[in-house]
């Protein structure tokens, strides 16, 4: 079989969708004036953000006024948890989250530590779901803010979102649901007025958009400071010039990924069975993510006895094959070890996981090369690591 070049770290980036590029292309061509200019160039500009937001409102069923364009999922993340846990401060100082929580969600709550707030960090089940009940015991009278993501980077489970927010709410109202939906966006139906989340992070360059913008949902009853000051754009929350370009590539990307959604999202479930069902033929591997509506359609993990999974990673690349390290030794990483303990990964499997996942690029054709190349590598990288 000839070398291919498989590109399965869908969940680290994406490639951008052609009508997306051209359009950016465009927009910093042609309609390049500035969104606050009062002329007719500074008008087409703020015509594409005012299009965006009515885009990416449309596909969650909330109001354009709600959505705050960021540069990314960091940043989206960051806001939503410092600025609302500053402005309710009040109220409480007290924050929940999870130990499987990405690192812009981990490291701006350290942040929130070291400013007086105490954060409880729920653990997860083998199936990398929070229990409810200890979410349920973990809410004090100085509870303002949880924060849960709704898909894991790491194996894809799903947390059940709208029962979380349940529980919040008939404990107290006023509780804000944080939900980093970095992963989550594109693959699944969002509805956060029907879910109960009042902040939800999410990112362009998960879906096919451009990298450095995103946008933070922010419902219009919660209050929320803002996280830059200047010239008052964005209602005052997120001042400076926009990314016009990026803002335009998102609202495509958000519209395209969207559209005929049913068969995208069956192509990823088909790819990511089919890619589980072949890794059973690999030995020594075991497959740590689930199947079916509890894991995301697009990200599959996998442990690989007798090899460390920076050398795997490397020999694949060498392959033309691209996954991510599933590693749970990173030190600045605390999500990952969180992760793969809390679902029960082996003590000896840890440092030797991949992970693999798909965009609506990649084929079966794909998954095949990747396991026959698999099948190749593992037992000379394990005969190495013996020696």
């Amino acid at each position: 079989m000839k070398t291919m070049e498989v590109y399965f770290d869908n969940s680290a980036t994406t490639k951008v969708l052609e009508p997306v590029k051209d359009l950016m292309v465009r927009v910093m061509t042609e309609d390049y004036g500035n969104p606050s200019a009062k002329h007719i160039k500074g008008m087409q500009a703020e015509q594409y953000i005012k299009e965006a937001a009515e885009i990416i409102a449309g596909t969650l069923k909330v109001a354009p006024k709600e959505i705050i364009f960021t540069s990314g999922g960091t940043e989206s993340n960051n806001m939503a948890l410092i600025e609302t846990a500053v402005a309710n401060r009040r109220a409480g100082t007290h924050i929940i989250s999870t130990a499987i929580e990405h690192a812009s969600v981990y490291n701006p709550l350290a942040a929130l530590e070291e400013q007086g707030f105490t954060v409880t960090y729920l653990s997860v089940d083998s199936k990398g779901h929070i229990s409810l009940d200890e979410l349920e015991a973990a809410i004090t009278p100085e509870t303002i803010l949880v924060s849960i993501m709704y898909v894991n980077n790491e194996i894809g489970a799903i947390e059940p979102i709208e029962a979380i927010s349940k529980i919040i709410k008939k404990k107290n109202p006023s509780i804000l649901l944080h939900v980093d939906g970095i992963q989550a966006y594109g693959k699944l139906q969002i509805r956060p007025k029907r879910q109960g989340i009042d902040l939800l992070s999410v990112s362009a360059h998960k879906f096919h958009g451009p990298k450095g913008v995103g946008f933070l949902y922010v419902d219009e009853r919660v209050k929320i400071r803002p996280l830059i000051y200047g010239g008052g754009q964005q209602r005052g929350l997120r001042s400076g010039t926009e990314n016009v370009p990026g803002i335009a590539g998102l609202g495509l990307a958000a519209k395209l990924i969207y559209e005929d959604h049913g068969a995208k999202i069956k192509h990823l479930r088909e790819l990511k069975d089919y890619m589980t069902e072949r890794l059973a033929e690999v030995e020594g591997t075991t497959v740590n993510n689930l199947s079916g509506e509890e894991s995301a359609p697009q990200i599959v993990s996998a442990s690989f006895a007798g090899t460390k999974s920076e050398v795997l990673l490397h020999a694949l690349e060498e392959k033309g094959i691209y996954v991510s390290s599933g590693s749970a030794c990173s030190s600045n990483h605390p999500a990952v070890s969180g992760t793969l303990k809390g679902i029960g990964v082996k003590t000896e499997l840890l440092d030797s996981t991949l992970r693999f996942s798909f965009g609506i690029f990649n084929t079966k054709e794909e998954v095949d090369y990747c396991i026959d190349k698999l099948q190749e590598l593992l037992p000379i990288l394990r005969r190495y690591q013996k020696m």
